[in-house]
Formats: C-alpha cells, structure tokens, sequence
C-alpha cells in the first residue's frame, strides 16, 4: 500500500466503498455536445435532469474541465466554483472537496487566457529554461482559479509526421523531450499545482500515423526511446501525476497493463503520484481493444494495472465497478490503493486543509498579462526556424527598403491559424463561432502593418503598402483566388506567402488529434498557391504555420524558381504573428532548430534521425529516407564556426567525461547559435544510432565574438537496453563532436567498399549538400566493466559557457 500520513490513512479507514469510489472518479460539466474528446458522444454518461448534489451525494475525485469545455467568464466561474466546494464540505459526509483538471498544453484552456506556442516550437527552441518560464506562468493562472492539476506536458517521442498530433510533441530525440518536458514540469508545479506526464507510453509510435493504431515497437524501443523522456520527469522533475496511452503494445493495451504501469513507471522509476486515465480509456479496453467483457471487466483491468483515476467521469469506476468487489471478483485492496494515492494528492494540495476555498475567489483576473504575452512573443521568437535563406532576409539590410510588401496565403490573416490543437480557440471556440477570442492575438498581416510602423515611424520614412490577398483556403481545390495574389505579388517589392495548417479534432482541420494524413504535401492548392505567386518574379518569403513538417523539397531544392526564404514556425501562438514580422523585418535574429526531421516524402515514414547503419540509406535499398533537413538544423542571419574541439580521452563506464568546443560567431550581426554534441558508440552488443544528441547550449554572441562551452557528459548518455533488456554503458570506443545538425559529418554506408563491389545498387540515392558545420570527431573510450545503470546515476548534460 502506498505510504500516506496518518490524516489520509485516517479519512480512508471511515469510507464506504460508494465513498472511496467517488474519489477515484470524476464528472464532466458542461460539455454541452462539444466534441473534445475521442467518442466523447458516445461515451457520454446520461446525467441530464440529476442534480449535482446527487452526483456527488459520496463525494467526487475531480471536476472535469470547469473552465475549459465552453467559454465561460472567469470571474463568475470562480464564484461558481468557491461556492461548489464549499458545499462539498458542507453537504458530504466526509467534507472533502473535489481536485480542479484543466487543458494547459499551449496555456490555460480557458476564455481569454494566453495562447502559448505549440511543444513542438518549445523543442524547436532548445531552450528549457524560457519553457520552465511559460510552465510557471501558466501555472499562475490555474492556481489563481482554484485549478490543482494541468494535463501536460506531452512527451511522446515523434516517430511519424504524419501522426495528426505531432504538434503536441516536442520532438523526436528523446533527450531534447525529456529536458524541456522536464523544465515545464517544475515551472508548472513551482506554482504549486500538478502536472500530469502524457501519454505513458508508446502512444506516439502507431502503425503509419494512425491515431490510436497498435503499436509495434520492441520492448527495447519502448525502453530506449519512448521511456526516457519520463524518466526525467519522474526522477528530475518530482511530476505528480501521469496519464496513460490509448495505444496498445503488441497487443497488449496500455490501460490493462501492469507490467508497465506498475513494474515500469512505479516500481523502476520510482513514480509515487497519481495515475489517472486518458478520457474514457478504461472504457475502451471493451469499446475499442475489446479485452475487457463489459464495463466492471473494464475497470477491474485498469485498476488492476494501476489506473488510479477514472477521466473525465466515473463510466466504469462507479457502480460497474463496485459490483465486481461487492461480488468478490475484485480485491477491495486494489481500490484502497487508488484511494489512498488519491487522497494523498488531496492533502498535497492543501484540499484536505480546514481553510481550503474558505478564502475569497478572484473578483478581477488577467490571464493574459503583459508577462504572459512577453513569454509568448520571446517563446514564438526563438523557435521560428530559418530554412532557406538566399539574402531576401532580412528586410532591413536592403539597400532600398521596400515601398510595398504584399501579404498573401491563407494564414496571413487568421488568429487561429497560430495556434495548436489543444489552444482554446481551436479546441473549443470553434464549436462557439460567435465567442471572440478575447484576447490580442495580432496575425502576421496585422503584426507586420504594425511592425512597419513602428519601423516608419522612428526613421521617418514614408510608411510601408501591404497589398493583401488570400488566395486560397487551407484545404479545398478552388484556385479561384490565384489571380488577386499573384497580382499583389507582382505589384510589390516582396511577397510573404503564409500557408500551413488549421488545427482541429477528428476531422476538423488539417493537424490534431484524429487528423492524421497518409500524404505530407502541403494540404490543398496551397503549394500551387506558392509556386504561382513565385512565378511573378517577385521574391518571395514563404512562411510555414504549421503542427508538423511537410515535405517541402519543391521550395528548397526544386528545379524550377522557388521562394527566395523560408521560415517554418510550428504554431507559434499568440506571440507568432509578432515573431514572424520581427524576424522578416530583422528585429529579431532566427535561433530555432528543427526539433523534428524535415521529411522528404510521406512514403519515407516512418524516419528518426536515431537510426542504424542500415535504417538510413544504403546500396541495400533503392529508397532514400534522408530528410530534407536534419534533425537540429536551422539557419540564421550570421554564421557560426566551431574549433578547438578537446574531449577527455577515457571515462569510467560508471563515470562522466568533458567535450569543450569554441564557437565563434563569424558573421557581421549578434545572434544566438544552438550549440549541438554529437555522438556514436562505435561498437556495442546491439545496433545503434549512426549519431544522437549527446547535449545543447543556447550560447548568444556578439558578430565576432567567440565563447568556450564546456559539456559535462555523463557515461549514461550512451546507456542502452543490452540482449537482457537491462539499461547498460558498455565499455568501447565513442565517437564525439559538435555539429550544426545531426546530418552534419554522418558518414554514410557504402556497401561497395565492405562487400568489394558484390552489392552495388544503380538507383544509389544521391548525395545531398546540406549547409552546415562541424568539428572532427574525437575519441572517446569507455572503461571499465559493463555499468548496469540505475535511476541514482546522473542522466543530464551540464553545460558551462566561459569566455574563449
């Protein structure tokens, strides 16, 4: 039984069983045929006509979603909600109030809170610290509104693009997810609310993309890429709460299995907190997996397995429940369990206190302060990634600055087209089409009206024409509006062309959950769109607002004309519009990198940058999965060069080792370099990567300026599930060094030099010169017996910056 103070173990030892069973429950209020959630019409419980005095007559786990499933005013749903709990006092026989969930992946989901970039442009970023930033601000707000428990950080590892919810991850490498996961976590919780790890585990890893799909992956990728990030934030990050994965493993769904929800999240990483279900996944081991024989078959499997919490309402948990203990199909012990946990995170948060919601509730909130919308703008700023640049960028370095700039595309002119799946906007306004957003949230159109102004009015130059023009909507075939933006482009100095995506749920939109694609071309006529107003022989500046990178070969290496610069920003929120105009109008530096390979095709998924020797391309195969752009790659408006690349020469197994590196910024502006360690165990028991991020520093320089950073690497950076599955550093020779990306200095199998010309393949996949630098690779040898490593050895990178 889990170890809980004598206050807790006291309340538990007073319950009913219909009382226990409310705490590991929750009710959905609101929910009004909103559909946020998978099957959530289906699944919905028939309360209609109930009071909630009925409802929670044994009182209740969680509220579900108070603020977050219809626009509601803050201030009187805090009065509403202060009153609800002190009625819970009041009226249950025990006087416990019920624990406050909410949405907060990209901010509150709430009316007029900020809207955060996308995690995926938190990776993009690769800064952890300004992630911790907006996770401490967010937590702020929920914990002003009576809010306990956030639902995020996601830290799925990217396998697929295709998968409709990428935009909710952070990357692909699992050390750059497991770090800025982490950092959002003690942002979060240092405001003393919860955040809750999803999906735990392998969710990310589905058949082809497919939301939900089985998944196939060994128990070594599991271990190896899916685990880690969670590793962090278990052992790192103190995180109090996770939330299981729809998907299944081999068969196996996640929801019914102990081995991973016990073995491996409780009993290897020590996790103490809470488990709690993925909306109506309980239900789904008999709905979707069908494992379970009806609902009490259901919930005995989950409970069994180590699902604490039933979300967003008590469909199996309650009466299905209670009738497999009363019958003595289930042991009452395993529901003590949950309770106990449940009621230990209670006490955590003070609801267990006498004075708990005897205060006041807010009578003015502000969730979206000044400081909120200067995270926002810093966050967008630094994860815009530059792909292709032939000098168009940035504006302000031309010898004639521009009379007339013609904003054209889709998404130059909408709101919601900056912000991610799980933003208010796009996961509940859309069902409110009269609701306004309630907040500043200027487009690039508007920002860069803006931007230019301010620019023409402190050189006191004439002010900038924007010649606007649609041209076509994300998804459909009307070119209809080609002929308007070609000839805005044609009118102009330069065009900025904004397409992308529109995020929604289960077939609204083009990216989120349940809008999976099997093609990554840009959706509709939008590339034509493109390539239209590129044939009016104005130069244009493509902008990509996008949830997951597409396959974009015709705009940075085509044949024929392409645009003369091009920015992806991964749905950079209500900051976006503003970063995107500081960054083409040149207020601002591009510093974000590629937190996810860019694809070349959707038929050369699924791709991870951390592949072997032979998932890469070779003489063995005539199919080339070489991304367009690597992982970590990104341009900027000076350039970086590294030298003196000095690594330790040996380090125990059990031990750490020292690579320093000096970059020098050798262009003729400041800017901010990603400074990237690389490395390769040359021989191991098992195959393994061709290259992996070892480390990262956001180091800023002056033009000119060089700085000395030095990584401290811990052995367990090349720790690895051994033929026995047990996490091991093995002794043997690594190869390091420090690169732009992670294609930079990968050498590549060539089959003719090891099989003496045998195997020779004609359709040999063609060399690709990606810009890019790297340091020589040094050697590295571990030594010393094989190290079987445990959650007491250091997993994390310390970087420290001096001056050269």
């Amino acid at each position: 039984m889990p170890v809980v103070s004598e206050r807790v173990r006291a309340l538990h030892a007073r319950m009913t069983l219909e009382e226990k069973l409310a705490q590991i429950v929750g009710y959905w209020l609101d929910q009004g045929g909103n559909v946020v959630a998978p099957m959530q019409g289906e699944m919905a419980a028939a309360s209609e006509g109930v009071s909630l005095a009925d409802i929670t007559a044994h009182g209740l786990g969680h509220y579900t979603r108070v603020y977050g499933t219809r626009p509601v005013d803050a201030v009187e749903r805090a009065a509403w909600l202060w009153a609800e709990q002190r009625r819970l006092k009041r009226e249950t026989r025990l006087g416990i109030p019920a624990l406050v969930h909410e949405e907060v992946l990209t901010g509150l989901a709430a009316w007029r809170a900020a809207t955060f970039p996308t995690p995926l442009a938190w990776g993009a970023s690769f800064d952890p610290d300004l992630v911790a930033e907006v996770g401490a601000a967010i937590g702020g707000s929920m914990r002003e509104l009576g809010i306990h428990q956030g639902l995020a950080p996601v830290l799925d590892v990217v396998r697929d693009p295709r998968w409709g919810r990428v935009d909710e991850c952070i990357g692909e490498d699992p050390y750059l997810v497991g770090t800025v996961g982490t950092a959002f976590v003690r942002g979060l919780q240092g405001a003393g609310v919860h955040a809750t790890l999803k999906h735990f585990l392998g969710y990310s890893g589905s058949r082809a993309g497919r939301n939900h799909a089985p998944v196939s992956a060994g128990m070594r990728e599991v271990l190896d890429v899916f685990l880690p990030p969670f590793e962090m934030a278990v052992v790192d990050g103190g995180v109090r709460s996770v939330m299981n994965s729809y998907a299944e493993i081999d068969g196996v769904p996640v929801a019914s299995s102990p081995g991973l929800l016990t073995g491996v999240l409780r009993e290897r990483l020590g996790f103490t907190g809470v488990f709690v279900s993925d909306y109506f996944a309980v239900a789904f081991l008999e709905v979707m997996h069908r494992v379970a024989a009806g609902r009490g078959d259901a919930a005995a499997q989950a409970l069994v397995a180590g699902i604490d919490v039933e979300l967003p309402g008590g469909d199996a948990y309650l009466e299905p429940l209670a009738e497999k203990v009363r019958t003595g199909e289930l042991d009452e012990a395993y529901v003590d369990r949950a309770v106990l946990r449940a009621l230990a995170q209670k006490e955590e948060l003070g609801l267990l206190d006498p004075n708990a919601f005897e205060d006041e509730p807010p009578t003015v909130v502000d969730l979206d302060t000044p400081h909120h919308q200067d995270l926002a703008r810093r966050l967008a700023t630094e994860s815009v990634v530059l792909l292709a640049n032939d000098g168009v960028l940035p504006l302000d370095r031309w010898t004639v600055a521009p009379r007339r700039v013609a904003v054209v595309g889709p998404n130059a002119d909408r709101a919601e087209a900056l912000q991610g799946c799980y933003s208010f906007a796009n996961h509940v306004l859309a069902h409110h089409p009269d609701h306004e957003l309630g907040f500043a949230i200027p487009t690039v159109r508007e920002a860069l009206e803006q931007v230019l102004g301010e620019v023409s009015a402190s050189t006191g130059a004439a002010p900038v024409e924007l010649l606007v023009a649609e041209g076509c909507t994300v998804e459909g075939d009307d070119t209809s509006g080609f002929a308007d933006a070609v000839a805005a482009a044609a009118a102009a100095d330069v065009a900025v062309v904004v397409v992308g995506d529109q995020a929604g749920l289960f077939g609204r939109g083009t990216v989120g959950e349940g809008n999976d694609v099997d093609s990554l071309e840009l959706p509709g006529v939008q590339r034509a769109l493109v390539e239209a107003v590129v044939g009016s022989g104005t130069p244009v500046v493509m902008v990509l607002l996008t949830g997951r990178p597409y396959a974009i070969g015709w705009a940075l290496e085509g044949e024929g004309p392409r645009p003369a610069a091009v920015l992806q920003a991964f749905f950079p929120g209500e900051g976006g519009g503003l970063a995107v105009a500081d960054l083409v109008i040149g207020r601002a530096n591009p510093s974000g990198r590629l937190p996810v390979s860019l694809p070349r095709s959707g038929g050369a998924q699924p791709y991870s940058y951390l592949h072997p020797v032979l998932g890469g391309p070779s003489d063995v195969t005539s199919t080339d999965p070489t991304p367009l752009r690597p992982f970590g790659f990104g341009l900027a408006y000076t350039t970086f060069a590294y030298d003196g690349l000095v690594v330790d020469e040996q380090a125990g197994t059990d031990g750490a080792f020292d690579a320093a590196v000096t970059v020098t910024n050798t262009g003729e502006v400041d800017g901010v370099d990603v400074v990237q360690l690389y490395g390769h165990d040359v021989v191991a028991s098992v195959t393994r990567p061709v290259v992996q991020l070892l480390g990262y520093a956001r180091v800023a320089l002056a033009a000119g300026e060089s700085r000395r950073v030095t990584f401290r690497v811990p052995a367990t950076r090349l720790a690895f599930s051994d033929r026995r599955l047990v996490k091991v550093v093995e002794p043997g020779d690594v190869e390091v060094w420090v690169g732009s990306h992670a294609g930079a200095t990968t050498p590549a199998a060539d089959m003719r030099d090891m099989t003496g010309g045998a195997i020779s393949n004609e359709k040999q996949a063609e060399k690709r010169e990606i810009p890019g630098t790297a340091t020589a690779r040094a050697l590295v040898r571990l030594t010393g017996a094989v190290h079987e490593v445990t959650t007491s050895d250091e997993r994390l990178v310390r970087a420290t910056v001096t001056s050269a």
